[in-house]
């Protein structure tokens, strides 16, 4: 089988093989993959500093360019991507179609945003001067990705890091280089010079660290958990550089007596399970109203009894497999912690086997939860949700909010006041009326508050906040 080299100063070097096993049939190999050393790191680091002062200074033409070929191919190659996401990480075929797709349309944006960098002149207060602010690139950008999204969170954190000037180190989540390998050749072939994308796959503790640990590592954005997003704050915090950290959820998906049920179950389901929960923004605690809870339990049981769980290729399949054993045994963990507090699991939280082998869970349903119980309030990062009744909306806001996360936030419910109040008063970066926690579009924010996220928003115009530095210059007359 090909080995997968990593990318460092625009040569592909061989290093360690660690084979990409597919999470819906452990029989089969997706790839060998090279894993870095931490030379290779540092290695990486001096090709990208060495490679910002042009890079930052180039055209706008030559950075629009690269992305937009990206762009185009991956779109053109969005079959085979999708394939490719789903047989690494576990998403069912069409949402891993669907995520290489919006994968290509993060690379046109910031193509676009290219073209359309933009300053400010304004007059001084001291006559005879003038004043302008800019924005330049930070450096050489650190970004570490987990594999949850391994083909879109690579892609909106290279684009505009990328679009804006900055050289980067990228080291993903080596439970899926596939995509992240992919996304790299194509801006390779795309006319990058040499140095200023450099990909190092290997474990966080040895490649990542040394990131982590490079006084020339001017900003490092980072996607996982929480344990982890501190060390990274902490380590940034030594150097003096910025750092960006999305950690985790534990998000609320409020139902009120007045939501109209079929949406409310839809919502929770999608929200909840789809993705087979490993979603930072799933909505693992369903806060319900007793006026509609018992309907709403027993409508969303029904529905879960329909979905198919099987290999994430075939079609029909509605949920794919668990990651890996890692984190199907986490799951498990939780399910019985959940029976231990006292909870009553409803439906679901068994191992399943299917024809071939792999980590299938059946989604998980508990009720009779509090906010007090580890299931609804750790991020478990699996297809687990903890029902919680609530007597009205006053109890249910206050349950949503009590949590250290605050990422997605989400109501149902046909009342024009509560759904006002929730926008305005749910402590979360994200808002959902009448929608799943989990979904967002490619072109706004996205981002937390409290435990989940700290930094300055991804995605869209607001990622120049993190990606660039601003200068002010004052001329005189």
């Amino acid at each position: 089988m090909t080995l997968h080299a990593n990318l460092i100063d625009g040569e592909w070097l061989p290093g360690e093989a660690v084979p990409n096993i597919n999470p819906s049939n452990t029989n089969d190999v997706v790839g060998d993959y090279a894993r870095a050393s931490a030379d290779d790191a540092g290695r990486a680091i001096a090709a990208a500093k060495a490679a910002f002062p042009a890079w930052s200074r180039s055209g706008l033409l030559e950075r629009q360019s690269v992305l937009r070929k990206a762009s185009d191919e991956i779109l053109a190659r969005k079959e085979e991507f999708g394939r490719l996401l789903s047989r690494e990480e576990g998403k069912t075929l069409p949402e891993g179609i669907g995520e290489t797709v919006r994968a290509a349309q993060i690379f046109d944006f910031f193509a676009g945003e290219a073209l359309r960098l933009t300053g400010e002149t304004v007059p001084s207060v001291r006559p005879g001067i003038g004043v302008e602010m800019t924005r330049e690139a930070v450096g050489v950008v650190g970004i570490i990705t987990p594999w949850n999204f391994p083909i879109a969170i690579p892609a909106w954190k290279i684009a505009p890091a990328l679009c804006y000037g900055n050289t980067v180190v990228f080291k993903p989540a080596e439970l899926v280089s596939g995509c992240s390998w992919a996304i790299v050749d194509i801006l390779h072939r795309a006319g990058l010079p040499q140095g200023v994308l450099n990909l190092v796959m290997g474990k966080g503790s040895v490649v990542g660290q040394a990131m982590l640990d490079s006084p020339d590592v001017d900003a490092i954005t980072f996607t996982g958990s929480i344990d982890t997003g501190k060390r990274v704050a902490a380590a940034s915090v030594e150097h003096m550089r910025k750092f960006q950290t999305e950690m985790g959820g534990k998000n609320p998906l409020v139902v009120l007596d007045d939501a109209e049920l079929d949406t409310a179950v839809e919502c929770a389901v999608n929200g909840a399970f789809f993705s087979t929960g490993q979603r930072c923004t799933a909505s693992s605690r369903l806060v319900v109203t007793a006026g509609i809870h018992d309907r709403f339990v027993e409508a969303l049981t029904g529905r879960l009894k329909n979905l198919v769980v099987d290999d994430a290729l075939k079609q029909g399949t509605h949920i794919g497999p668990v990651v890996d054993q890692s984190q199907l045994d986490q799951d498990m963990e939780y399910i019985e912690i959940g029976r231990g507090e006292g909870a009553r699991l409803v439906f679901g939280g068994e191992r399943l086997n299917r024809e071939t082998p792999g980590f299938y869970l059946q989604p998980a349903l508990f009720t009779e939860c509090t906010s007090a119980m580890r299931i609804a309030r750790e991020e478990i990062f699996g297809p687990v949700a903890s029902v919680i009744r609530v007597k009205d909306y006053d109890e249910a806001l206050a349950v949503a909010n009590d949590t250290r996360f605050g990422l997605s936030s989400g109501i149902c419910t046909q009342s024009l006041k509560h759904a006002t109040h929730f926008k305005r008063n749910a402590e979360a970066g994200m808002v959902m009326v009448n929608l799943p926690t989990a979904g967002v579009d490619f072109h706004v924010p996205f981002g937390g508050r409290k435990g989940s996220s700290y930094g300055p928003r991804e995605q869209g115009r607001y990622a120049a906040e993190f990606y660039t530095t601003v200068k002010t210059a004052y001329t005189g007359m």
